[in-house]
């Protein structure tokens, strides 16, 4: 079914019916009721109507002081997950979220009702259009749900009950949904709190590096649809839509226009979901107060740590109760540099790249499987088979580095690789960094909200969409159009420019980086044991043996951030 097209963006957006309905999810029809939490002296006004501009009615709960004497500002968590789905730290095994960290109040992603109130705020936690039993037909990420949530801030900002400064906060979609609101400038918003949220759709979720997402994004738009209506057709679009479009662009905002004070947190870990995108965000938002935390932990323990939410906690009193605290000396950006997982070391820096990071070349010499500072004269190459039929059982080329002193790696890496195939006109190559020990032990960092085995970075890139944009790329950020392919001759060797996710770790004297390039995801997991997260990518294309060229005129190297001390 497509849709009319009110923007005139040259494309239709595309809507289905439900797959699962709000029943079959556990979910109750929308009765008003209003009640007080003693023990937080919290008012609890459960399925609230917010009306739209066009007379559509959304259903929102909103947890609130019982004092009504004295109003207090409002933070939204904006959500297609179910105002009334809790977060639950055994669902989520692994995650690192305590008991006691959370409430049965705390919606999925959501801010904790019974940490804000008896601080002296509000939480209004929405279902989206057409998701649940909020009315209408829903749309994801795009311009007409950043008005819907335009709407919401100004009935949040517009209550008895409220100050008129709003913020916003929340994970992953609650995250991501800020940046679309925030570029209209609702004249209530006052803070927002992008928590590890995504910006880019295409390059960040469903198709990294031209790789289209095999697993999570399919699986993804199927969580966001509970509906009593219909929903955008993210499956049938991302078909009709196989590069980059206009259908894309409308699906990300435009940062040039937020200006609303932003503290902004990203992590190392989230690598092929939020970590790009949230340091993307940070990057190119106008705002003249923002601040960056970037984090090695799992992002849901963080997000909701003691620790964190009275970080959060002085950036909202500073943000929207105007209060003279220390969140005014807080430096422009605070990076943890991992040592391993659960060991790190935060600094303070003043800016994002860090200015005077030493991009340094370290040359790949296949018959060694090393990497070096020096240029490579001796010209070799490595062959891999890229086709992955068992778990854990992937052939790969392999290429090490070992520090001759303490060296610190914080920001974006390139790989810049030669390569071929004689079997075929396309290849998608996975590229990953590990962390050695002196004695060449594997060092596995924190990775996504529930693994302890992850990576230091990763990146991927079909060949085909190798093509660079002169005007956005830089010296250590390849930047891809993905507007064509350009398939290869059997045999060619061609350069691959990969971009790979910012990391921030540390290696001490005796320790070892090694670089992998291979056919497939790098860490790929049984629908046992993660369900959402498992096997990413699943090439498609990949045929026969890829060969890495190196030395002589194939000049392939790594880029590295080499941070010096201050």
């Amino acid at each position: 079914m497509a849709a009319k097209d009110p923007e005139h963006r040259g494309f239709e957006y595309r809507y289905r019916g439900a797959r699962t309905t709000p029943e079959s999810r556990g979910g109750k029809p929308p009765v008003y009721s209003r009640t007080v939490q003693n023990e937080h002296a919290m008012m609890i006004e459960r399925d609230v109507t917010v009306t739209m501009r066009d007379g559509t009615k959304l259903y929102a709960d909103v947890f609130r002081p019982a004092d009504e004497t004295k109003p207090v500002p409002p933070i939204i968590a904006w959500t297609p997950y179910g105002k009334h789905v809790p977060f639950d730290p055994k669902r989520f095994v692994n995650a690192g979220v305590k008991e006691g960290d959370t409430s049965q109040y705390t919606a999925f992603e959501a801010p904790d009702p019974t940490f804000w109130i008896p601080k002296g705020y509000a939480v209004v936690v929405i279902d989206t259009r057409g998701t649940w039993y909020s009315e209408g037909t829903a749309h994801f990420l795009a311009p007409e749900e950043a008005q819907d949530f335009y709407d919401t801030v100004e009935w949040a900002g517009t209550q008895p009950w409220s100050t008129g400064k709003v913020g916003l906060s929340g994970v992953s979609y609650l995250s991501q949904l800020q940046w679309r609101v925030a570029e209209l400038n609702p004249p209530h918003l006052a803070a927002i709190n992008p928590w590890e949220g995504w910006t880019d759709t295409y390059r960040e979720v469903a198709t990294h590096g031209g790789i289209p997402d095999t697993h999570f994004w399919p699986s993804l738009w199927d969580r966001w649809g509970a509906t009593k209506t219909s929903i955008e057709d993210l499956e049938t679009e991302t078909k009709e839509h196989p590069f980059i479009d206009e259908f894309w662009h409308s699906k990300s905002a435009d940062f040039s226009k937020i200006k609303v004070p932003a503290f902004v947190v990203a992590s190392w870990t989230d690598q092929g979901l939020h970590t790009r995108g949230t340091f993307e965000g940070f990057k190119k938002i106008s705002s003249r107060q923002k601040w960056l935390l970037a984090h090695g932990q799992k992002k849901w323990a963080h997000y909701y740590v003691p620790e964190n939410m009275r970080r959060l906690h002085a950036f909202f009193d500073y943000a929207l109760k105007g209060m003279d605290n220390a969140v005014k000396n807080w430096p422009k950006v605070t990076v943890e540099v991992r040592q391993q997982n659960g060991v790190a070391v935060a600094r303070a820096e003043n800016e994002w790249p860090i200015a005077r990071t030493q991009y340094t070349r370290l040359y790949l010499n296949a018959a060694h499987k090393t990497m070096q500072t020096d240029k490579v004269n001796e010209v070799s190459s490595v062959s891999y088979d890229p086709i992955v039929e068992e778990l854990g059982d992937a052939d790969r080329a392999t290429f090490d580095i070992t520090f001759d002193k303490s060296t610190e790696l914080t920001g974006y890496m390139k790989l810049r690789v030669f390569m071929s195939c004689d079997a075929t006109d396309d290849m998608d190559v996975f590229v990953g960094l590990h962390k050695l020990d002196k004695d060449g032990n594997f060092v596995p960092f924190a990775y996504y909200a529930q693994f302890d085995d992850g990576p230091v970075a990763l990146g991927w890139l079909r060949a085909s969409h190798r093509e660079l944009d002169p005007e956005k790329s830089t010296e250590w950020q390849p930047v891809h159009p993905h507007t064509r392919a350009q398939k290869i001759p059997p045999g060619e060797i061609v350069p691959l420019d990969i971009e790979i996710w910012p990391s921030g770790t540390h290696f001490a004297a005796g320790e070892k980086l090694r670089l992998i390039v291979q056919g497939d995801d790098l860490n790929r997991y049984s629908t046992k044991v993660a369900p959402v997260y498992f096997r990413h990518k699943q090439s498609s294309i990949n045929k026969g043996r890829h060969v890495v060229h190196t030395g002589g005129e194939h000049e392939s190297y790594l880029l590295v951030p080499v941070i010096p001390p201050k």
